[in-house]
């Protein structure tokens, strides 16, 4: 047994010596990692390998969301490319979630129709699925229909993405007129998730309906918040915030 993990401290070494080679490092690195390869293992993994991954993951996104912002129509033409090539209902689906991410009329329109056609397949009761559904009939200005999906996923589901699917259902409720519900959702969300999402969702709700006391107190709290989110969160949440500054500055 001592021998096994001799090995595999010498094996370890030995990929972040390729590592180190193929990444130009320094060979003083080399050195560290052969002379002590458990002990220079785990500064190279520290001091090199942990940051470049990291350096590498957040590059992937950014060309990803230049590529997004340069071609916004790639991913539905790369996704409607896999489609036509093998048609399966894991492909539909991508078409349609890529579609129903465009934000325009008639792609929402034919993403509602390719979750229609899965809804009609051996998958209709996959929950992700109708949750996708529910969001295209939302977004498509059906929300009555949206709300008739997401109950009855919650109630064969009651465990599934909870979160999400109560958002989903409040805004749909709120969409149907039926603005009571909506609240009582929103509300119940809140005292279980304390969600960025649940919170700002049930402000806006609060300051459309003349709720100027409930309103104030999850914005209070969502300026706090705020405060002390870092760059990374406030890139992933500055969307919502603007749905949510612009809500405050029409109340």
């Amino acid at each position: 047994m001592p021998f096994l993990g001799l090995g595999l401290h010498v094996i370890v070494a030995l990929f972040f010596a390729i590592h180190a080679v193929r990444t130009g490092r320094e060979l003083y690195w080399l050195l560290i990692l052969f002379m002590f390869p458990l002990l220079g293992s785990v500064v190279y993994f520290a001091v090199v390998f942990l940051p470049d991954a990291r350096l590498q993951r957040g590059l992937a996104r950014a060309t990803g969301a230049i590529d997004r912002a340069v071609q916004p129509g790639r991913p539905v033409r790369e996704a409607r490319a896999a489609f036509a090539l093998a048609p399966t209902a894991a492909n539909r689906v991508s078409l349609a979630t890529a579609l129903l991410d465009t934000g325009e009329a008639d792609a929402i329109a034919e993403a509602v129709d390719h979750y229609d056609a899965c809804l009609a397949g051996p998958f209709a009761g996959d929950a992700e699925l109708q949750l996708g559904a529910a969001r295209a009939r939302l977004a498509n200005a059906q929300p009555g229909e949206a709300i008739g999906i997401l109950v009855t996923v919650r109630a064969a589901q009651p465990g599934f993405r909870p979160e999400q699917l109560g958002l989903t259902l409040a805004a749909a409720y709120d969409s149907a007129g039926r603005h009571a519900e909506a609240g009582v959702e929103y509300e119940a969300l809140v005292e279980r998730f304390a969600s960025i999402e649940a919170r700002a969702g049930l402000a806006m709700w609060a300051l459309a309906h003349g709720r100027p006391d409930l309103a104030g107190r999850e914005l209070k709290e969502l300026d706090l918040v705020r405060q002390h989110l870092n760059k990374h969160a406030r890139g992933q949440y500055r969307a919502l915030f603007q749905k949510l500054d612009g809500a405050r500055a029409q109340a």
